[in-house]
């Protein structure tokens, strides 16, 4: 799906067709769901012909499903031929969150992550954002359902390409396309202090969540090569700031790993920063990849490791989730798909 040229198209210099068209046309895409403008019958046989030679709607994409039909994975191909991926994870109460990437690649080069070893190739426009919730918006169509919730928690660091996720987000808002509430649409970072400043400053409240994975500075430099540059402590001191300006709850995002950060110690001082008022926790069960660092393969935490490194957060009566395993058949870890076999990457 190419929509880069469609406003020149509809208001060439000198020209064109009336203003609120463009808004047709967007209404169109994002709401009705054409994937192909011949269904656009507001525009001549002429102009809908020129756009879909010039701005056309298909979207190229490998799609694997996981067996318990609970989480859909897209490889999806850009139009220069670079691949990202989106994740499609479907709740049992109803709700269907598209979990979307905001670059090619990461620059960050976490160590954990599969989408590290990708390295950084660039970032993506608002509409390459937009096209990963239109595919599934178009894949739950025939079940008459819609996408509810969208994240941004896919390949790339968002705080880094803020301003096309920001005006993403708006369209994802906006009534008159997606119509997804700011309440549920979250995005992840890793600890990018600008961004955070910036999202707390936005009349649009979305969710913050930060990709924790440490809880201190000597493991999470180790881990995350970021935090050598944006030390937790004035990481956290971003998100208290956060805080006091939006007094909305922040999700702290914990990938569990097999001996590097599930000790009873580690849970312990962990709980030491997360016992504040507005603090949860999000516990994640690691989905095993090859490491893009001299560290070999990391391993998700055991059971009974895990039930303690639980136990451990309830007495200190430390808020939190753990999130459902959605797709450990299908290459689930970010970055996982968009890797394999793929030779832009």
């Amino acid at each position: 799906m190419d929509l880069s040229n469609l406003e020149e198209i509809l208001n060439p210099p000198g020209g064109g067709e009336p203003k609120y068209r463009i808004k047709q046309a967007k209404e169109a895409v994002f709401k009705n769901l054409i994937s192909d403008w011949s269904e656009a019958t507001f525009f001549s046989k002429e102009l809908r012909d020129k756009l879909n030679e010039e701005c056309p709607l298909e979207i190229k994409a490998d799609v694997l499903v996981s067996k318990k039909e609970d989480s859909v994975k897209a490889r999806i191909t850009l139009k220069d031929g670079l691949i990202i991926e989106a994740v499609l994870m479907r709740h049992a109460d109803g709700r269907n969150t598209v979990c979307v990437s905001s670059q090619v690649g990461c620059p960050l080069g976490c160590l954990f992550c599969a989408t590290g070893k990708m390295g950084f190739k660039r970032n993506l426009s608002a509409n390459e954002i937009l096209e990963q919730v239109v595919f599934f918006d178009r894949y739950l169509k025939s079940e008459n359902q819609k996408v509810t919730n969208v994240t941004f928690m896919g390949m790339g660091e968002p705080f880094l390409n803020y301003e096309n996720v920001w005006e993403a987000v708006e369209i994802l808002n906006d009534h008159k396309y997606f119509n997804i509430g700011a309440r549920s649409i979250s995005i992840s970072t890793a600890g990018i202090i600008k961004g955070i400043e910036k999202l707390s400053q936005e009349k649009l409240h979305v969710n913050l969540a930060i990709s924790l994975h440490a809880p201190n500075d000597k493991l999470r430099s180790s881990l995350m090569p970021i935090n050598k540059r944006f030390p937790l402590k004035d990481v956290l001191k971003a998100v208290e700031d956060y805080v006091k300006k939006t007094n909305r709850k922040v999700m702290f995002e914990y990938v569990l790993i097999k001996g590097m950060n599930d000790s009873n110690e580690d849970a312990m001082e962990l709980a030491k920063i997360m016992d504040k008022k507005l603090y949860f926790i999000n516990l994640i069960l690691y989905n095993e990849t090859l490491s893009a660092g001299e560290a070999g393969i990391f391993k998700p935490s055991e059971t009974k490791r895990v039930e303690a490194f639980r136990a451990i957060l309830e007495e200190l009566k430390i808020r939190y989730t753990q999130r459902y395993r959605f797709g450990d058949d299908i290459q689930a870890a970010c970055g996982q798909f968009a890797t394999s076999n793929n030779p832009h990457m």
